[in-house]
């Protein structure tokens, strides 16, 4: 998932994620400082420094231009569960329209985190995080509400057994 809530979500601290779209060609160095910040987006810069071979100043300073950039940024993740959201769905959606309006649409409720345009059988991927059943089906009469919005299937999330954001720097 693209959504942001790094290697497990029980997992807590800060994680980096490289922004969509960025097509930033990036040297070994900071491929290195982005492993490093992936890994754990506390790691102080004169740590990550003596990994990677550069001074704590080198790294800030390198650290600042990949944010500028919009190639990652770090935020601090979250556990779902443990803020009262114990129900999580992927809900493909199809559709008739501008998609990407719709997309848009459904990208400004607050319970949906994660919106994709796809190609598959489904035109849209969202997913949701929902206190229990009954808000994931308000949710899903919400979503069925967007205009353009034509159908939409449920996939509920029993067990989540690996998320990862180490992706990016290869």
């Amino acid at each position: 998932m693209i959504n942001r809530h790094g290697d497990d979500r029980r997992g807590g601290g800060r994680r980096v994620v490289l922004r969509e779209g960025s097509n930033a060609l990036l040297d070994d160095v900071a491929k290195q400082i982005i492993e490093q910040l992936q890994e754990d987006g506390r790691r102080p810069y004169a740590a990550i420094g003596k990994a990677v071979g550069l001074s704590e100043a080198a790294v800030r300073q390198r650290v600042q231009r990949l944010l500028d950039a919009g190639v990652m940024q770090i935020v601090a993740v979250t556990d779902p569960l443990q803020l009262g959201f114990p129900r999580q769905a992927m809900i493909g959606l199809r559709t008739s329209g501008d998609l990407e309006r719709v997309a848009d649409r459904l990208a400004e409720l607050e319970e949906v985190d994660y919106v994709v345009i796809t190609a598959g059988s489904f035109d849209l991927l969202t997913e949701v995080v929902c206190r229990n059943d009954d808000h994931l089906l308000e949710i899903l009469q919400r979503l069925r509400a967007v205009e353009g919005v034509v159908s939409t299937e449920a996939f509920v999330y029993l067990k989540l057994r690996k998320q990862t954001y180490s992706w990016g720097t290869a």
